[in-house]
């Protein structure tokens, strides 16, 4: 059941109980390809949907790239493709609907209005996109100084179909593709009696483009310039801050490395971000999460990546190519989860022998990683001593990164695996948030130079 295209070395880690990968030189990508036939694709249509234009591609590519979209949910606020994108700029709002009466008994607290966007964005090659957001008004009114606050809660989507999304479940009841990370910690409740507005985006895009962090950090960044759009009186002079946690920490990550060069714009009003379990560094992921009960995860994100980045495509074997273009590809997090009982290793879905080392692997874990780029705000970063799946290191890199690049930065290594410390390092993180949108400064504690 896991999906999986060849991208990635991986070898795992002892405390994971790895399944040992095929050695390199066996000639298994023929093996593979002899016993599995391509899925019948089919050409290209003769106008190819905007989702899935690949120019430059050969056809084979394309018609693949329109195989592994996600299905359309009938709802046309997430599935339709505006017309009009190339005379739009980032942020702007294409659409905005009113969802009270379908969201306000979901969120846990008392609410004024909900409202969702969908803003003009970019993917992650720059091309014209669209995002999604479910904006949360409390009823509670703001006393502090300033216009109301708004926490930006990216939520751990995980998931390949757009069913699966917090905006899809707010407009639309619970179902049986929600998410309960969606609701538990309970962020969006706190916040909201706390008084603070909180902006919710579908941050992976119309593609579902999982784990892909340029996507989502667009997709963050223009959701919060499309709210001050939409209602510059309320919110014109709001500060914000972000918080996520594992996939909802790539959202986040991606989108405070990318305020100084895409939204500089917003560089004096996003006063805080909060990232926890983060996966920071995916060639690390390679090592810990592939092969093992992790691995229906690890080869969920590759294909969300591949539905952006073609040149994951071209390296599919046919199995990867059945799986990728199944049912499997609107599965949500619970499914992807699941598949981890295969213990099945990416290298089994490559056309070509240790596809691990291969020059595409190391280009992509290099722009992936976005070394280099400073948070265009201060940060708060934890994760679990005890996690294996994510581990430490990861956070530690990038809070001595950041720190380097002159960043004000705290780290807290909490209690914890993965799920643990999602527990274990929450009250920290939410009071570190709290002080931010309250106007007080952020501590810096990064070590001497």
């Amino acid at each position: 059941m896991a999906i999986a295209l060849a991208v990635s070395p991986a070898r795992g880690t002892a405390s994971a109980q790895t399944a040992v990968p095929s050695p390199p030189g066996t000639g298994l990508p023929a093996i593979v390809d002899s016993i599995v036939p391509p899925p019948a694709l089919g050409p290209p249509p003769r106008e190819v949907p905007s989702i899935a234009a690949a120019p430059g591609e050969p056809a084979g590519i394309q018609a693949l790239r329109i195989a592994v979209m996600p299905s359309d949910v009938g709802d046309p606020f997430f599935d339709r493709w505006p017309d009009s994108l190339g005379d739009s700029a980032n942020g702007d709002v294409l659409e905005m609907r009113d969802v009270t009466a379908a969201a306000a008994p979901l969120v846990g607290a008392p609410v004024r209005e909900v409202r969702q966007l969908k803003v003009r964005t970019t993917d992650a090659v720059g091309v014209p996109s669209y995002a999604t957001a479910t904006l949360i008004i409390p009823t509670r009114p703001w006393t502090g100084a300033g216009g109301r606050p708004v926490l930006v809660n990216n939520l751990p989507i995980d998931a390949l179909g757009r069913a699966c999304t917090p905006g899809y479940t707010l407009a639309h009841g619970l179902n049986l593709s929600t998410n309960v990370a969606d609701f538990v910690p309970p962020t969006t409740a706190l916040a909201a009696l706390h008084g603070y507005a909180v902006l919710i985006p579908d941050h992976e895009g119309p593609r579902m483009a999982y784990a892909e962090p340029y996507v989502a950090g667009h997709a963050v960044l223009d959701t919060i310039r499309g709210l001050r759009r939409a209602l510059p009186d309320e919110f014109g002079a709001s500060k914000f801050a972000m918080t996520g946690y594992s996939g909802g920490a790539i959202a986040t990550n991606g989108a405070v490395k990318l305020i100084d060069s895409y939204a500089p714009d917003l560089a004096g009003d996003i006063v805080g971000a909060a990232l926890g379990g983060v996966p920071a560094n995916f060639e690390m992921l390679t090592r810990s999460m592939n092969g093992n009960l992790a691995t229906g995860l690890f080869h969920g994100a590759t294909l969300g990546i591949a539905r952006e980045r073609t040149e994951i495509l071209a390296l599919a074997n046919n199995l990867a190519q059945q799986l990728a273009t199944s049912p499997l590809k609107d599965q949500c997090v619970v499914t992807l989860g699941a598949a981890g009982v295969t213990f099945l290793p990416i290298e089994v879905m490559a056309d070509i022998d240790n596809p691990l080392a291969s020059p595409q692997a190391r280009e992509l874990y290099r722009v992936m990683k976005m070394a280099g780029m400073a948070s265009g705000t201060p940060l708060y970063i934890y994760n679990g001593a005890q996690e294996f799946w994510i581990p430490a290191e990861g956070a530690r890199e990038l809070f001595l990164e950041q720190c380097g690049l002159g960043v004000p930065a705290v780290y807290r290594e909490v209690f914890g695996e993965h799920l643990i410390a999602a527990v274990t390092g929450y009250l920290g993180a939410l009071h570190w948030l709290d002080d931010r949108l309250r106007g007080i400064p952020a501590p810096d504690e990064c070590p001497p130079a």
